[in-house]
């Protein structure tokens, strides 16, 4: 559907890595810094989270994150700018992930449109119920080529695992485990037969998120998926190092 994404997983079957980051965060103007940064240390695919007072999904490092970004002065026009300035030289995919009342308060016409006008390729919205994508959404987004993924949990059915991946466009998300975001300890093997699982009932490329962290984690979920999701752990590094630190943490996951 999308040339940037259909490109990336035609092209790329195996050991693709996503990072996420908080747009705004640690500075606010670091947002084109980091994408072009995080292009040159090679990586495949860029989510860029919209900062929010009320992210349902996400653990305390990201929520910190996006905290910190609102009291920047943070606002979604600003993000559409970044991502804008960002395209004038990127050429990754861009992902945002946000949530559905952000879309509403912008007006969900004109921020579909908004991205398809900066670059934006997909969007990410969890709180965004199955029916009402298919009565509300999909045909908006099919409208202006953007392309959207649902998080698949450990404690989906079969079928709503099949169904969610028919709707995803690109790639589906497979959330490694029940709690919020956040770098874990390890792989356990309960995750192993989840991700066996996934395999088995999933048609679409697929990517492991949700305490993905080094290179031991990552080359883990490459196993099983099609590649990995890294968020709170880059965040972590962006805190303390900032984007210095970027070249060497993308080096260190891929080993």
């Amino acid at each position: 559907m999308n040339n940037r994404m259909t490109a990336l997983f035609e092209r790329k079957k195996e050991n693709i890595l996503n990072i996420y980051f908080t747009a705004g965060y640690p500075n606010i103007n670091d947002t084109v810094t980091i994408i072009s940064e995080l292009e040159k240390a090679g990586v495949d695919l860029i989510e860029v989270g919209i900062p929010y007072s009320d992210p349902l999904a996400d653990g305390p490092t990201i929520q910190e994150s996006g905290t910190a970004a609102l009291k920047n002065g943070f606002t979604l026009k600003l993000l559409f700018e970044q991502i804008r300035e960002a395209r004038k030289t990127c050429s990754v995919p861009l992902i945002l992930m946000g949530y559905v009342n952000q879309m509403m308060q912008y007006g969900i016409e004109k921020f579909v449109k908004e991205c398809a006008d900066s670059g934006v390729d997909g969007l990410i919205i969890p709180d965004i119920p199955v029916f009402e994508y298919e009565r509300d959404f999909k045909k908006l987004f099919e409208k202006y080529n953007i392309g959207f993924t649902f998080l698949v949990p450990p404690q989906a059915t079969d079928e709503r695992i099949q169904l969610l991946d028919t709707l995803c466009t690109d790639f589906v998300y497979i959330v490694s485990s029940k709690a919020i975001t956040g770098a874990k300890a390890g792989i356990s093997e309960e995750q192993i037969e989840y991700f066996k699982r996934i395999n088995r009932l999933v048609k679409k490329p697929h990517l492991i998120g949700f305490g993905i962290s080094d290179n031991e984690t990552y080359t883990t979920a490459c196993q099983y998926a099609q590649g990995a999701i890294i968020g709170s752990a880059f965040i972590k590094l962006l805190a303390n190092e900032g984007t210095a630190g970027i070249a060497g943490y993308i080096k260190s996951v891929r080993g």
